[in-house]
Order: structure tokens, then C-alpha cells, then sequence
């Protein structure tokens, strides 16, 4: 069997992303040919000018050349300015649509994919490598194009002034924009190669040492952490200094030779002047013309340095595109029809990507309009295994999950997770007001809604009491509340959106016993028609269940309802005993 070809390299995918945006940057480069070319016009003709204004001409003779000089100076500036608005505004369009194309996979990773990066690796590939790729476009491409284009009409214009002039420059040249950048690229490859890495290793300490610092705290861990970001700090500062001393060489290395052709152009003038094959006017011309010439190498040995960075960072951004999702939508979903809904389980064995082990093992479960199941057992029972099954977040290897009726592998994950709602236990509170956290759920919600569903999760006197109310904004992941105030907002946004099925992980969780079961009866009450599943490890609560499932191992060891499985005297029953003291009557 043939094996998939392998993808393209990533600066040709960065090109092919830059694609849409192809006109304004090829219009963003001849804007920068031309202010080069403008800058090469302005010292040859003000040389001109000065030279022949000293043999005291009648102003006639010059009147051009003072035209040619006004010219040649605003030309330069306009095309400069031209050329870095069009050139920016290519590269942040490329850019915008790179962002959405890389969030877009993180969100088809997410939630199971997304920790094989760590927060701070996300992010460092999200913002900083992402970023990064814009130096393809503004530094590296058109510093190419443009020596090219301006480095081949200045040789053939300083050619037609003296032939050996002529060949003196384009040789200096051709040293400079290959030798020098090959050079160049070659210090950098192992720096630059690093330098991604490095951004990244100090990324991922600094974003855990400020959203781990109450915690850190608390453990006196803050030193340890502390240390690990300075360590990485430091990496990156011994790798920046090495790029800046590559860097350096370039810039030598090119003014050396531009140093080198403005002596061998006058030394050849001189003998040309004296010869007489040479207007002793044009010899200031011909000296200073490649000194403005050598402009257009001087940044190659930067992009050069700079495609290096992009190349490694382009590596790193691709790679969280590439990374396969845990679930993959068919070509052809099943649309979700409008309801009722309801989810059958049979024979169901699940396991993480790239683990054989069975998490969950032959595992039966039916959720109809107005069936409330709970799933109890230890750790690492498989409880939130089961649920990431039934939210399309994890596949299935064996058995059967209908959505109804028709296999979840045939319907499309969006439309899943339309139909079935998660609680979880670490539901993201979003960095804005309580209000726009409760709206993510339901836009036209109305005031008197928000305020009723508060009020179900006892959050309205809290609410209340805050300076700006419901306008009160939460901070970044909710750091304003309290994590049973999170677990509460979470459950009123999954209230008001009204899911026909909905999966409660854990909703008590940091709550003192009266309020989580206060807020379990509302939850129950407010759901009475949609279909409910409740994971928890406490059992009190669970008479008013239709059926409980015990898992252990991934299997389920006991299954009935509440008194059912008290009468049967069994783990569910003892672990009932322990936790609220009392004896089982039979």
C-alpha cells in the first residue's frame, strides 16, 4: 500500500498561504526597487550636478539636473512610504487568514489534543511563531528581489559610464549577495534554529509561573519556577547575542566590499579620466554610485539570517496544523434532525490516542427524553472518558453510540455538541463581564432569563452585590471568582441554552454539601424534559435517578437504581455507608 506523500515544506506552504495576497506584494516590491532605484538616480545626479556646477555652466545646462534631484529625493520618500503600507498591509492580511487557519485546528484538536503542547507552547506557536512569518514576506523575499532587479540596471548604468567601472561593481556585488548571505546563513542556521525553541521553553515557564502563582505560593514553589524562566531568559539572551555577532559579520563583510568597489571604480575612473575615455564630471558619479548600490545587499545577510528563523518557526506552526484531531468528521455528516434526542450505548470500548489500553470497556447506556442516569466510581474510573465519547471529543474502537439512531461517527461533531451539553469541571469562564459569559449560551437572552437562571445556581445575591452587577467582568479564566462561583456560572450558561441532553461532570465540586445539593435539585428540576447524566463520586442525591451506573476499571461492576443496588449489598453499597456514616437496610 502506498504511503501518503509527505507535505510540502514549510516556506512553500508559507507562500502558498501569501498567495491571495500575491498583487500587493509584488506591487510592494517594485515600490521598493524603485525607491532604491530613486536613491541611485538622487547621488548619481546630485554628483553630476555638484561635479559640473563647479566649471560654472550657464544654468541652463544644469536646470535638468536640479529638476532630476528634486525628483529622484521625493520619488525616494513616496516609494519608501508606499512601499512598507502596502507591504504591511499584504503581510497582516496574510497573517489574519494564517491566525484563523491555525486557531481553526487548535479548535478541532481541542480538548484531547490541545495538552501534547502545553499552555505556554500554544501560545508561543499561536502568537510569536506565527508572527514571525511576516519577515518572509516584508524582509526576506523582496530584499532578494529587489537586488536583483535594482543591482542588474545600476551595473548596466554604471557599464555605459566605463565598462570596467562596470565590472568591478557587478563582481562586488555577486560577492556580496552570495558569499556574504551564504555565509551568514550558515552561522545562523544553528542559532536561529534554537532561537524558536528557546521563545517558546521561556513562553511556556513565564505562563506558568503567572497562572500557577497563587499556587506556587501556597507550596513555596514560586523560587523553583522562578529560576526555570530566568534559566530560559538566559538561553534566549546567549542565543539573541550569537544572532546579533552573525549578524554583525554580514554587515562587516558587506561594507568591505562596498568599500572595494568604490576604490576600484575610482581607481579605474582616474585612469579613465587621465585617458581621456572618461568627462571628468561623471567621476564623482561613478565612485559614489556603489556606495548607494551596496544598499541593496546590506539586508541580505539579515534576510538570509532571518529566512533561517522563519524556516524553524514556519516548521513550528505547521506542526500544530499537521497534528492529526482525536475525532475526524465524515465528508458526508448525517444532518441532526430537530428532536426529541436521544443517545444509545452498546457494547461501547474507548481508548486515548496513541494508547491501546481500554479505557472503557463494554459499557451499556440509554439517555431518553427525561432519563436521568448517574455514573459514579473512583479516579480514573473512565467517568470522563465516557463523557468525551459522547461529546464526539474522543472516538470509539468498538460497539455502538447513536445520536438518534444513526452512529455519532456519521454525524458531524459541531452537531453533537448541539445536542448534548457538558458541565464540566473545568469549564472556561471567558475574560469579560458575567453577563457575556451567560449570552456565549444564549445571544437574545433576555434580562429577567439571566436573572432567573442566577438565581437557580445561587449566584444572584452574589451578583447583587457586586459594584457594577451582572456588568462585573470575571477576569482571565474567571480569576475574580471564587472556583465554586466558576462551577456555578458554567451551569447557568449550560441552563439557559437548554441542551436536550446534558452531561453534569462533577457539578458540586468545590461547593460545601448543602449548596451542591441545593443547586444539583435546581439543575434536575430546571432539565426535567432533556435527557441527563450526572458523573459524580458523591451518592447522596441519587434516589431520584432512574439508574445508576458504577464503573470501576472502565467497566460497569453495578448498575440499578439508587435502592437497587443498596439492597444488592455490594461496592455501591459500602462505599454509600462510608460516605454518609450510616447503615444499609436491606
Amino acid at each position: 500500500m502506498s504511503s501518503a506523500p509527505p507535505p510540502p515544506a514549510p516556506l512553500r506552504r508559507t507562500l502558498a498561504l501569501a498567495r491571495p495576497a500575491a498583487r500587493r506584494l509584488v506591487l510592494s516590491t517594485l515600490l521598493g526597487a524603485g525607491a532604491i532605484a530613486a536613491a541611485v538616480g538622487l547621488i548619481a545626479t546630485s554628483a553630476w550636478l555638484i561635479s559640473r556646477s563647479s566649471q560654472r555652466p550657464p544654468e541652463s545646462v544644469v536646470a535638468v539636473a536640479i529638476v532630476g534631484v528634486q525628483f529622484f529625493a521625493l520619488a525616494r520618500g513616496l516609494c519608501r512610504y508606499a512601499e512598507r503600507l502596502i507591504g504591511h498591509d499584504a503581510a497582516f492580511r496574510v497573517l489574519a487568514d494564517l491566525r484563523v487557519s491555525v486557531y481553526e485546528r487548535l479548535e478541532r484538536l481541542a480538548p484531547l489534543g490541545l495538552p501534547a503542547f502545553g499552555g505556554g507552547e500554544l501560545l508561543a506557536r499561536l502568537v510569536g511563531d506565527v508572527e514571525a512569518l511576516q519577515d518572509l514576506i516584508l524582509r526576506v523575499l523582496p530584499a532578494f528581489a529587489i537586488a536583483l532587479l535594482v543591482g542588474a540596471a545600476t551595473v548596466a548604468l554604471v557599464w555605459t559610464m566605463l565598462p570596467a567601472a562596470g565590472v568591478i561593481l557587478l563582481g562586488a556585488l555577486i560577492l556580496a549577495g552570495t558569499l556574504t548571505p551564504w555565509l551568514t546563513g550558515a552561522l545562523a542556521t544553528r542559532t536561529e534554529t534554537r532561537q524558536a525553541a528557546a521563545r517558546g521553553a521561556l513562553t511556556v515557564a513565564t505562563v506558568d509561573l503567572l497562572e500557577g502563582a497563587r499556587e506556587l505560593l501556597a507550596h513555596g514553589a514560586t523560587e523553583q519556577y522562578l529560576q526555570r524562566a530566568l534559566a530560559a531568559d538566559g538561553e534566549l539572551t546567549r542565543i539573541a547575542r550569537a544572532s546579533a555577532r552573525t549578524a554583525g559579520v554580514g554587515q562587516g563583510l558587506t561594507r568591505l566590499c562596498s568599500g572595494l568597489a568604490m576604490w576600484g571604480a575610482l581607481l579605474v575612473g582616474v585612469g579613465a579620466v587621465r585617458a581621456g575615455r572618461l568627462d571628468g564630471v561623471l567621476l564623482a558619479g561613478l565612485a559614489l554610485i556603489p556606495l548607494v548600490a551596496f544598499e541593496l545587499v546590506s539586508a541580505l545577510p539579515g534576510a538570509t539570517q532571518t529566512l533561517q528563523r522563519v524556516r524553524r518557526c514556519a516548521a513550528r506552526v505547521f506542526e500544530a496544523i499537521d497534528t492529526p484531531p482525536p475525532v475526524t468528521d465524515p465528508a458526508d455528516p448525517v444532518p441532526l434532525g430537530e428532536g426529541p434526542h436521544a443517545v444509545r450505548v452498546r457494547g461501547l470500548c474507548a481508548s486515548y490516542p496513541h494508547d491501546p489500553r481500554a479505557v472503557l470497556e463494554d459499557v451499556q447506556l440509554e439517555l431518553t427524553p427525561g432519563r436521568r442516569v448517574a455514573v459514579v466510581g473512583p479516579s480514573g474510573a473512565g467517568k470522563s472518558t465516557l463523557a468525551a465519547v459522547l461529546l464526539r471529543f474522543l472516538p470509539y474502537r468498538h460497539g455502538s453510540v447513536t445520536l438518534d439512531g444513526v452512529e455519532l461517527s456519521e454525524r458531524d461533531g459541531d452537531a453533537c455538541r448541539r445536542a448534548i451539553g457538558l458541565v464540566s469541571q473545568d469549564a472556561h469562564v471567558f475574560d469579560t463581564t458575567i453577563e457575556e459569559n451567560l449570552r456565549i449560551a444564549k445571544r437574545d437572552a433576555t434580562r429577567e432569563q439571566l436573572c432567573t437562571v442566577l438565581a437557580r445556581v445561587r449566584l444572584e445575591e452574589w451578583v447583587a452585590q457586586l459594584p457594577e452587577g451582572i456588568h462585573t467582568r470575571t477576569g482571565e479564566h474567571g480569576v475574580r471568582m471564587s472556583g465554586g462561583q466558576r462551577r456555578r456560572l458554567a451551569l447557568a450558561r449550560a441552563l439557559l441554552a437548554r441542551f436536550p441532553i446534558l452531561i453534569l461532570d462533577e457539578p458540586g465540586e468545590h461547593l460545601d454539601t448543602p449548596t451542591a445539593d441545593a443547586i444539583l435539585a435546581e439543575a434536575l428540576s430546571d432539565t426535567r424534559e432533556a435527557a441527563t447524566l450526572l458523573i459524580t463520586h458523591r451518592l447522596a442525591g441519587l434516589e431520584c435517578f432512574d439508574e445508576v451506573l458504577l464503573l470501576d476499571h472502565g467497566r460497569v461492576s453495578e448498575r440499578g437504581t439508587h435502592a437497587q443496588l443498596l439492597e444488592a449489598h455490594g461496592r455501591y453499597a459500602a462505599w454509600f455507608r462510608r460516605e454518609t456514616g450510616n447503615s444499609v437496610r436491606a
